[in-house]
């Protein structure tokens, strides 16, 4: 554990992740990571282990949030608890066990980058299947499956705590993973759930999860205190800031952009030069709003998001104008 004094230039990088936090609810560790290996040369264990602490500063603010807006299955938050807090400390003590020094941060750098992808998948993922969910309910002519009450979900106890424990030991290795791979996980064992039940419940299980890894990291990895402190004298301001603005915020096209960034991140972090990164990623963007517009008409919605919306401003207008 190292003693340093705080970083003005992280604390700053800390409060722009914070704000993208606050206007999406992605989960940091996605961002904050990759930023403090990439343009602040810290050690990747270090990265790692000194985000998934300050997450544990920074989770229960949303979750707070959300029990008390009765958007949290309690149920199921049980039964993720119960796979993802020994996942989470597992994670941790199994980079101990994968040895030290330059191997070890090799091992984590590529781990990290595995996982950024998948990240970028599981958001892409997420997309298509509230994309559908909103199809479903054009089709039945009603608000759709998504109104079902919460309390009356049932719980899948074995598919929840294996998918918890997944999720806790990808959080352990690499503090990725929690708003994004795990949100898509639930979104397909419980398709019922709403958008916000999906974020509150997450948030919440999220908590003890980031707590088991955190003290995994504490004792097994490499936490630094002044990097930790920087990142939340950042980060705290900046959640607040952006979830105050958040609806006043286009936020989809930042979460688009984010899926963007992890994709390139990750793709950096498995070895790729810059140059094979910058094609992927324009790429990825020019194909990626192609395929997307195409699949947006295939299933009733205009091609992009602003268009959509003005197709509801112009039926709202047109429903409340008399006769």
């Amino acid at each position: 554990m190292r003693m340093d004094w705080w970083d003005p230039a992280i604390a700053v990088a800390g409060l722009l992740v914070g704000l993208v936090v606050g206007l999406t609810g992605m989960g940091g560790g996605a961002l904050m990571t990759p930023v403090l290996v990439f343009f602040f040369g810290v050690a990747p264990l270090a990265a790692v282990s000194s985000d998934v602490v300050a997450s544990l500063f920074m989770k229960p603010i949303g979750g707070y949030v959300h029990l008390r807006r009765g958007s949290v299955h309690l149920g199921i938050v049980k039964w993720l608890c119960v796979g993802s807090v020994p996942g989470a400390f597992s994670g941790a003590l199994l980079l101990r066990m994968l040895g030290d020094g330059a191997r070890l941060q090799q091992s984590l750098l590529l781990a990290l980058g595995g996982v950024l992808i998948l990240a970028a998948l599981a958001m892409t993922a997420k997309a298509y299947l509230r994309l559908l969910e909103r199809e479903r309910a054009r089709v039945a002519g009603t608000v759709g499956v998504g109104d079902q009450q919460l309390s009356t979900i049932p719980v899948r106890p074995l598919a929840t705590a294996l998918t918890g424990a997944l999720g806790g030991l990808v959080v352990g290795m690499t503090s990725v993973g929690a708003g994004s791979l795990l949100i898509v996980c639930l979104m397909i064992l419980y398709p019922s759930f709403k958008t916000g039940q999906l974020v509150g419940t997450d948030l919440v299980q999220a908590v003890p999860l980031v707590a088991s890894a955190s003290l995994g990291h504490l004792l097994f990895g490499d936490f630094a205190l002044g990097l930790t402190g920087s990142i939340l004298i950042g980060a705290i301001p900046g959640v607040w800031l952006g979830a105050r603005v958040s609806s006043r915020t286009p936020g989809s096209l930042v979460r688009r952009a984010l899926t963007l960034v992890m994709l390139a991140s990750g793709t950096k972090l498995l070895g790729a030069s810059t140059t094979m990164v910058i094609v992927i990623a324009v790429a990825a963007l020019l194909v990626g709003v192609a395929v997307w517009a195409a699949v947006r008409i295939r299933h009733g919605e205009a091609p992009f998001v602003w268009q959509e919306r003005r197709r509801h401003v112009a039926s709202a207008s047109a429903a409340s104008s008399p006769d």
